[in-house]
């Protein structure tokens, strides 16, 4: 287990050491995507709340056309990563790395099938809780672990299929085979993943443990820190994870989904 924990490790570090590489070389361009999916986003609530009052019908409209273009400028950052990653001498121009229609309506339809793939998970978590009702247990315990379980099973459904739009924009496969490679290429690397993202998320969990104590300043400062930095070199980081999975993945064939599970 101590082994496989210094192993785990040790592939996080190299992932951000090369991640961290990367990032500073083509900064200003991957920063430019990320506060362009920053502005979109909270332009998306701003408009949704304002219209509210006006029109739901128009604020609805609007909340899917910025929706939209969040996901497509998303796709275009992944995309650019990619094209910085194959050919590191030339630069690589943003309007380039723009996803076709293609990509983006297999995008849409394969968060479909995440979203759908969680709301699975959760019910069969929720079905196996029900016949212990029936056991004398208190329906409040049961409860509890029913949800405490369920979110368990959701996040480990979510980081193992959360890879999806790599394969859309990098193999160019359809919604659920994405959704199948996913599931394929991260089994037997959870814990890297995890581990990774714990890493990626440690700023984020400062400014909210700075904010519960009530720092405002060096809250706003992690805040800062973690807005510019830490989001464009996650974004470069997952990437790489996914490259190294795939190179990884030894496998030519469509992945099934029952031997993957686990």
């Amino acid at each position: 287990m101590i082994d496989f924990l210094k192993e785990s490790t040790f592939a996080v570090n190299e992932v951000i050491s090369k991640a961290w590489t990367v990032t500073k070389r083509n900064y200003f361009s991957i920063a430019t995507l990320c506060f362009l999916m920053f502005i979109t986003s909270n332009a998306s609530s701003l408009m949704a709340f304002f219209l509210s009052e006006v029109n739901k019908g128009l604020s609805i409209l609007m909340s899917f056309i910025f929706v939209m273009f969040y996901f497509t400028i998303n796709l275009s950052l992944f995309k650019y990563i990619f094209h910085v990653l194959d050919d590191e001498e030339h630069d690589v121009s943003i309007v380039s790395t723009i996803p076709t229609r293609k990509q983006i309506i297999r995008f849409l339809i394969a968060t479909l099938y995440f979203m759908l793939c969680i709301v699975g998970v959760y019910s069969v978590v929720i079905l196996i809780a029900f016949p212990f009702i029936y056991t004398g247990i208190r329906l409040d315990l049961i409860t509890n672990v029913a949800i405490s379980v369920g979110v368990i099973a959701i996040f480990i459904t979510w980081i193992r299929i959360s890879f999806f739009p790599f394969f859309i924009i990098d193999k160019d496969l359809p919604p659920f085979v994405s959704i199948k490679f996913s599931l394929a290429t991260t089994r037997g690397n959870f814990t890297k993943i995890f581990l990774l993202l714990l890493v990626l998320l440690g700023f984020h969990l400062l400014y909210l443990f700075f904010s519960y104590i009530h720092w405002p300043v060096v809250a706003f400062f992690v805040n800062i820190l973690s807005s510019f930095i830490i989001v464009p070199l996650s974004s470069v980081a997952l990437t790489i994870a996914y490259r190294k999975m795939m190179n990884e993945y030894n496998s030519d064939d469509e992945p099934d989904i029952i031997h993957n599970i686990i």
